[in-house]
């Protein structure tokens, strides 16, 4: 565990393991400790890098200020000159899939394997609505609304309800951090600074072999922006995971793992058959 300096900023990551090194990125509710179940698996014979983006978990805050996700791919990029790595495989989930693609984009040459889960090629209207409705609920102050508001359509109804009672004693967990101004505000930047995010006209610039994966019953974003990027990103491959909703990591831990790590540490990425 580790602090980058980040112009004046601390920026939280931490290393584990040894091995080809692979850099998860972070859904935009998320932090390095939600990745805590997997890194057993993740580190078994990689290195494994998390980070924390400006205003996420152990990182700091920016208040009464404006960026957009530019400002993570700058982090990244400050942060894998700090560990002197040349080359990196990238996970991203949700927001973290946007950082990833914006920079594989600008920085294709370090960008040993992509993996995408529940990603969008951009900000829909669709979405960008629904970004706003956390936010105008966010100014309520009402952990208990806000939970309601942003929680279960992450998961499908099938697993929700299979897993009510963990569902039920996650509501008691993450009320009082809902209900946190600090953690609300960070929230509403976060979510504003994806507000403008539009990859399409850039993806065909990513040269690393890509696996997209997409869940069939994500609500947030749906299977038809995985495609999009399927069809946009040469040299990608998309995995449909049927009755799994937009947290698919939870859902689906590990076929994660397993579709990770298959695919980054295939020795090949193309094969003659």
């Amino acid at each position: 565990m580790a602090n980058l300096n980040f112009k004046g900023r601390s920026i939280f990551y931490d290393v584990q393991g040894e091995g080809k090194p692979i850099l998860i990125l972070n859904g935009i509710m998320m932090s390095t400790k939600s990745w805590e179940p997997f890194v057993k698996s993740l580190t078994h014979q990689n290195q494994l890098i998390r980070l924390d983006f400006i205003d996420q978990g152990q990182s700091d805050k920016l208040p009464n200020s404006e960026y957009t996700q530019s400002i993570q791919v700058d982090i990244i990029e400050t942060l894998l000159k700090e560990l002197k790595l040349s080359k990196v495989s990238i996970v991203g989930i949700s927001y973290g899939g946007e950082v990833a693609i914006l920079f594989a984009v600008k920085n294709p040459a370090k960008v040993e394997r992509l993996v995408l889960f529940n990603t969008t090629p951009y900000t829909s209207p669709w979405l960008a609505e629904i970004g706003s409705q956390w936010n105008a609920i966010g100014k309520l102050r009402d952990g208990a609304t806000y939970y309601k508001a942003t929680i279960p359509v992450i998961y499908s109804p099938s697993y929700y309800e299979k897993r009510l009672d963990w569902m039920k004693k996650r509501e008691q967990y993450l009320i009082p951090i809902f209900s946190n101004p600090v953690f609300l505000d960070a929230m509403e930047r976060l979510t504003n600074s994806a507000e403008s995010f539009d990859a399409r006209k850039e993806l065909e610039l990513i040269t690393a072999p890509t696996l997209i994966v997409a869940a069939d019953e994500d609500y947030l974003t749906p299977i038809a922006n995985q495609k999009e990027l399927n069809q946009m990103i040469k040299n990608s491959e998309l995995v449909i995971l049927p009755g799994v909703g937009h947290a698919s990591m939870y859902e689906k831990p590990l076929l994660f793992t397993t579709l990770v790590l298959g695919f980054i540490n295939a020795l090949d990425a193309t094969y003659t058959i």
